[in-house]
């Protein structure tokens, strides 16, 4: 048994297939099904069952697949604990980000990370909250930036910062006429369009809908921040963004009011997590300090709050006397 047939079944065992396993180990298909079939007598069980449309694994075939990608998790830990000696702050970090904070937030951050590790790679991978842990799990990620809570004991969790969030409402909606500050009581017996399922930003939007006594706007859920904010300003309904999003280099949108809450405004926690195991624990604790040094204007509210359609329109200028 060598570490490349554990490669083969692992990869296998992800593909379901033969041809596209071969594909990602690059070898041949006969190549990878001969070594198969070696690691098979050598351990004298039947890892895969064949059938003429896919490959099924057998259970003790999925059980020694799960453990040989811990055996090849450890080994790609021993790599990278003799590259960090060699040389602490080069090499790749492979960092998971999801979708409603990676736009916003790296344009900021990925600068001062190559200020502070010019020589790192960083390979980002934006990916759903539960699709950025199974990665971490399986080894196919170092690093991710996650919303708080989580409940994962194999992980680190590095606090980074709180996101304020503000309410994006359409310059015709009564909210949009309010002065000063909203309370969170304000939002009371209003709908608020959401994202679909699978966003952590979903479930944060409906806690604060929950604490505030609002509700969700029926038969409209969002695959991304853009459309929520493009049907805010069609007049569709009213929504929660975070502060990241609304922040420059992303451009405003018309007949949008952004609106600041009372302190302390709903928010959400963001952390930097990896595995406890992992041998980059020293680099990483570094990199989250840069992660932790945004500049404080940029979860600031009060840049982007807009005045209200009251306080925009202008009297008509005076007549002149003939």
């Amino acid at each position: 048994m060598n570490l490349r047939d554990l490669q083969y079944l692992v990869a296998l065992a992800e593909h379901r297939h033969f041809g596209r396993a071969a594909e990602a180990c690059f070898v041949s298909q006969p190549t990878l099904s001969t070594q198969i079939r070696k690691l098979e007598d050598e351990l004298g069980v039947s890892l895969v069952e064949r059938t003429p449309r896919k490959v099924l694994l057998t259970e003790v075939g999925s059980e020694i697949a799960t453990r040989a990608r811990e055996v090849l998790n450890e080994v790609d830990q021993i790599r990278a604990v003799a590259r960090r000696t060699r040389d602490p702050e080069s090499g790749t970090v492979r960092l998971g980000i999801f979708p409603t904070l990676g736009p916003y937030l790296l344009p900021h951050a990925v600068p001062m990370v190559r200020e502070a590790f010019p020589k790192l790679e960083l390979l980002l991978v934006e990916e759903k909250t539960e699709v950025i842990l199974r990665l971490l799990r399986e080894g196919k990620l170092d690093v991710g930036i996650l919303a708080l809570p989580l409940h994962e004991d194999s992980l680190h969790v590095e606090f980074l910062f709180e996101e304020p969030f503000v309410l994006a409402v359409p310059q015709s909606h009564a909210l949009a006429r309010r002065q000063g500050q909203l309370k969170l009581a304000d939002l009371s017996n209003e709908s608020l369009l959401l994202l679909e399922d699978g966003h952590c930003l979903r479930d944060q939007a409906l806690e604060v809908c929950h604490l505030a006594g609002a509700g969700e706007r029926n038969g409209f859920r969002a695959t991304s921040l853009e459309t929520l904010r493009q049907m805010v300003s069609a007049e569709v309904g009213i929504t929660l963004l975070p502060v990241l999003a609304v922040k420059p280099p992303v451009a405003q949108s018309g007949n949008l009011r952004l609106i600041e809450f009372k302190a302390p405004p709903p928010s959400r926690r963001l952390a930097m997590v990896w595995r406890k195991s992992s041998a980059m624990d020293g680099f990483l604790t570094r990199l989250a300090e840069v992660f932790k040094r945004l500049p404080v204007d940029l979860l600031d509210t009060r840049s982007v709050v807009t005045p209200s359609a009251v306080a925009t329109t202008r009297a008509p200028a005076p007549r002149s006397a003939a």
